[in-house]
């Protein structure tokens, strides 16, 4: 299968049909829980000395055969399904952390993960430090100190598509002994594969443009299976005996997978965010059409993006696909297959204009979501971003002025054309 090219193996990976009466579509296992062959086969199930499923909370078929697509897809060593996004990062960090400890994070990132550093994580005892540094991986460098924990970052950043430079952020954070997370939900691996360029772990939010038709709220966890970083001077949890281990660690039980195993393990079977069956198995259906649906999303988001920039009611735009982009020369080098289906630009007017702006679309869908197979359309500082004050909004480089777009599998002449009326409805044109 790792020979294989990425378009079969979105259609073929990680599920046999054989192993299924033949099925060609992966079977919904609905069950809660499986029967256990004798006591022996209990017990060795309960202390991983065996490999099988005891309860869907921390284990199913559909929900292995989703994750197990999307590790080939990445090409990850380990993989485990989530019941959404946020439950992704927040059971990674916890992971990374959980001794307590600093998290150095990029300061473009989505509102909701922001708003839970802000709140969650320092209530936990984790300290989570935004910082610009990730542009200049240098400076990155300097702040990494003893009690960091981690880098986290977004590939492509929402809603600013902010392209980083990984490979570079990577090197720095590994001469210190720390991981790399990424959150690569906006790119998917079509557009962008992160640990291909250094990093360790990648989260998503299988939300948005990875399964592409909002609707499930799922989320994802991989990793490289380079467990060296993880040292017990550093990371002392992976190397702690468990009671449901027989006193052993899990690095002593799974030495290749125990970043994975204990999230798992401890997050996911006690704070219980687990994939339904159902979720998972529209998620292998998405995933299905993974490369023809980001292909359009960021051909027609390079189209709008374009006829943007020569509008008199638009301030500025965003997208990798502009000869003006920030980081034009890294989206030539590493998004080769397109610019993803996001991009971001201001309104030239006042925010009652803006507003009678939105108000005034007819196709696209003003909703938070991303990635889906219908355009959307949305105020991010009023909505999806309305967690960050001043100082933060600063950061991140989201102006007051800023509107985000989704684009869909629409044709794009009729989303330019709907922009076009919404604009001169509100006065803008």
């Amino acid at each position: 299968m790792a020979e294989l090219k990425f378009d079969t193996k979105k259609i073929k990976a990680g599920y046999d049909p054989h192993d299924n009466n033949l099925a060609i579509s992966p079977p919904i296992y609905q069950t809660t829980a499986y029967d256990f062959k004798n006591t022996q086969h209990a017990q060795n199930l309960f202390t991983y000395k065996e490999a099988g499923y005891l309860y869907t909370r921390v284990g199913n078929p559909t929900v292995t055969y989703f994750a197990e697509r999307v590790k080939a897809l990445d090409g990850a060593k380990n993989a485990v399904a989530v019941g959404s996004g946020m439950a992704a990062i927040s059971y990674t960090l916890l992971n990374l952390a959980s001794k307590g400890g600093t998290i150095l994070a990029s300061p473009y990132l989505y509102g909701g993960t922001i708003d839970a550093f802000d709140r969650l994580f320092p209530e936990l005892g984790i300290n989570i430090k935004l910082t610009d540094a990730v542009l200049d991986p240098q400076k990155l460098e300097e702040q990494i100190t003893d009690d960091v924990k981690a880098v986290y970052v977004e590939s492509i950043s929402n809603p600013n598509a902010y392209l980083l430079d990984i490979d570079e952020i990577s090197k720095a954070a590994h001469k210190h002994g720390v991981p790399v997370v990424v959150d690569n939900t906006l790119a998917t691996p079509y557009l962008y594969r992160p640990l291909e360029h250094g990093a360790d772990i990648v989260v998503y939010s299988a939300t948005k443009a990875l399964t592409g038709h909002g609707n499930i709220i799922a989320g994802l966890i991989l990793d490289n299976g380079d467990m060296s970083l993880y040292t017990k001077e550093k990371y002392p949890q992976f190397f702690e005996p468990i009671v449901m281990l027989g006193g052993k660690s899990t690095a002593d039980v799974f030495p290749d997978n125990f970043f994975i195993f204990r999230a798992t393990l401890v997050y996911l079977n006690l704070l219980g965010a687990a994939l339904s069956p159902q979720d998972a198995y529209l998620g292998i259906i998405g995933l299905e059409t993974l490369s023809e649906r980001v292909a359009k999303q960021s051909a027609n988001a390079a189209k709008i993006a374009a006829y943007l920039e020569s509008s008199p009611a638009v301030e500025w735009v965003r997208h990798p696909s502009l000869a003006s982009y920030k980081f034009k020369a890294l989206a030539d080098k590493h998004l080769t297959n397109g610019g993803g289906g996001v991009l971001s630009f201001g309104v030239k007017g006042t925010p009652e204009q803006e507003a009678k702006f939105i108000n005034s679309i007819k196709l696209f869908h003003y909703h938070v979501n991303l990635g889906d197979a219908r355009s959307l359309i949305v105020d991010s500082p009023n909505t999806t971003h309305s967690e960050l004050n001043e100082d933060e909004l600063k950061l991140a480089d989201i102006p007051h002025n800023l509107v985000r777009i989704s684009a869909g599998l629409e044709d794009a002449d009729d989303l330019i054309a709907d922009l076009e009326q919404a604009f001169k409805a509100a006065g803008l044109l």
